[in-house]
């Protein structure tokens, strides 16, 4: 639709300032509220079947019946709002439904600020300097409830049959228990999946009350019932009984330890002093082209810092059956599964989310709040680097399953 000129230069002859054209009393607020208003007249209209000062059929009983006044809340505050009323009440306007009283993508302003992680308070405050609507916080727990819904639908899709990679871990979170009513750390699990093309996949979220074998199986039976048939390659951060957990779902799954989680764990042993030149030795046992000189590398380690810190060669040995894997893939893949770093800047993202939240009344309101990150993370782009290459050398070692 094209707007003339003259009816341009009609609309604005009145207008000499700014805030002629944009102020509260200004001309694009007006001109809003009558479009709005000419608009719920000509659905009355089609309605009733008659025009506006027309004698309705003979036959008919229903007549127009005068307007209710509303004030409905926008992008431009809150405006008085003229609805046109029929005698029986059986007028059901589209534009502004009975009982609405928002506009204008209110309800994504307050989803898209609480999904920055602002409280209640502060979305309040926000929307009324900004905008000047007043919004109580009954009606943003309202709003916010309803992702709940896209939470139960996300959490339940199919997902593909399978996965070349998939990266698990866990976050921290304080939640008031329900029954204690007391605030406990309670774990966030993330699976993090990438598919058959290269684009990365968050499969799901679950809260429960500590990180443990037990519960990730319940994680990998659930995935099994949602679609998801094998999976090359799990990236886990050494957690005891993961690798069991994994396999006894998806028996020829190669599970990874995370190295980066192990040169952690490593550097908790040392003074801090110590901790670039332990660092630095154990570069060479991941940066190892093979298992061979991998294990060489870790022998020469263990003689050198044994006496200081005995417990770090241990504790690599401990997983050993977990990082050799590790050595057999090429430096497309390993730049992959050399740590979680994928899920790590996920969790960096839920994180700058979550710290403004001191604790969560409940577990609903803590999955609100990491779905909405999630989807932000997901929307920022997710295919993975480098991925052709990694692709083509899965595809050979995986014959038969990476193409199933």
């Amino acid at each position: 639709m094209t707007i003339s000129n003259e009816l341009l230069d009609e609309l604005l002859k009145d207008c000499k300032r700014p805030e002629d054209l944009l102020g509260d009393a200004g001309l694009m607020k007006e001109l809003k509220i009558r479009l709005m208003e000419r608009m719920l007249g000509a659905e009355l209209t089609a309605h009733l079947g008659y025009e506006a000062g027309s004698e309705p059929p003979a036959e008919q009983t229903n007549r127009r019946n005068g307007v209710a006044t509303k004030r409905v809340k926008g992008s431009d505050g809150e405006v008085p709002l003229s609805v046109p009323r029929d005698r029986e009440g059986s007028f059901e306007p589209e534009l502004v439904k009975k009982g609405q009283t928002r506009i204008d993508g209110v309800d994504d302003k307050i989803i898209g600020l609480y999904a920055a992680g602002l409280s209640v308070r502060d979305i309040q405050a926000h929307l009324e300097d900004l905008y000047g609507l007043r919004v109580s916080p009954d009606l943003i727990s309202r709003v916010t409830d309803a992702v709940l819904d896209e939470v139960r639908e996300w959490q339940h899709r199919a997902l593909d049959r399978m996965y070349p990679i998939v990266i698990f871990d866990a976050l921290r979170v304080k939640i008031r228990d329900a029954d204690s009513r007391m605030v406990k750390n309670k774990a966030v699990y993330i699976a993090l999946g990438v598919t058959r093309d290269g684009e990365r996949e968050v499969l799901g979220l679950w809260i429960a009350d500590n990180e443990g074998a037990k519960f990730w199986l319940s994680v990998m039976n659930e995935l099994r019932n949602r679609g998801v048939q094998d999976i090359l390659i799990a990236v886990v951060d050494g957690l005891k009984g993961f690798p069991e957990a994994i396999t006894a779902a998806f028996p020829e799954t190669m599970v990874q330890t995370c190295i980066v989680h192990l040169i952690r764990h490593s550097m908790n042993f040392c003074s801090w002093k110590d901790r670039k030149a332990v660092a630095a030795d154990l570069r060479p046992i991941y940066e190892a082209p093979t298992a061979e000189e991998a294990a060489r590398q870790l022998d020469a380690f263990e003689k050198k810092w044994a006496g200081k810190y005995p417990s770090i060669a241990p504790a690599w040995r401990r997983a050993w059956a977990e990082v050799t894997p590790f050595y057999a893939f090429s430096a497309a893949i390993r730049k992959i599964i050399y740590t979680t770093n994928a899920v790590e800047s996920l969790n960096r993202v839920l994180r700058k989310t979550l710290k403004t939240k001191g604790s969560f009344p409940t577990e609903e309101a803590a999955t609100k709040l990491i779905f909405l990150a999630i989807r932000n993370f997901e929307k920022g782009g997710r295919a993975v680097r480098e991925w052709v290459a990694a692709r083509n050398q899965l595809a050979i070692m995986f014959t038969g399953r990476f193409d199933a």
